[in-house]
């Protein structure tokens, strides 16, 4: 004969928790819910979306690359050129042997000038680096104030 199995509280067993939570024990947040992922720093949340071009606004040119890679490099067209009509940018990319990863890089690169281009310094990568700016400077703040602290 078995003993009596031991009961134990909800909260103490995880196999066991409630699906729903009281506010004050909540594992989560509540401004994040479990199918978001959480921001890195709660300033990076406040940043534009990542900026999309629509494909009738460029055209694409494949080209023969060149620089080093030897004979392999200068014979594929693996090199990707794009122009953005409306404004003239032209982005060119040979980052990799992959025709198609050097489109997916030049549209990125694409998309970030262009964006640059028209919000000056409202554009994404400018407001990621004076976030990132910032960071650094508070933490170089706090190592001269440790010093500070260290040499009273």
């Amino acid at each position: 004969m078995r003993p009596p199995r031991l009961q134990l509280p909800s909260f103490l067993c995880p196999r066991l928790r409630p699906t729903t939570y009281p506010p004050f024990l909540s594992p989560i947040p509540p401004a994040f819910t479990p199918h978001q992922s959480r921001p890195k720093s709660l300033k990076a949340r406040d940043l534009p979306p990542k900026p999309v071009i629509p494909e009738t606004e460029f055209t694409e040119v494949f080209l023969k690359g060149s620089g080093p890679g030897g004979q392999k490099i200068n014979k594929t067209n693996s090199a990707v050129q794009l122009s953005h009509l409306p404004t003239g940018i032209v982005v060119k990319c040979q980052a990799t042997r992959s025709r198609e990863q050097n489109r997916k890089i030049a549209r990125q690169i694409l998309a970030m000038k262009v964006d640059e281009h028209f919000n000056g310094d409202n554009a994404r990568e400018k407001l990621k680096e004076s976030i990132r700016g910032r960071k650094k400077g508070s933490g170089a703040k706090k190592r001269r104030r440790k010093y500070r602290r260290l040499a009273e």
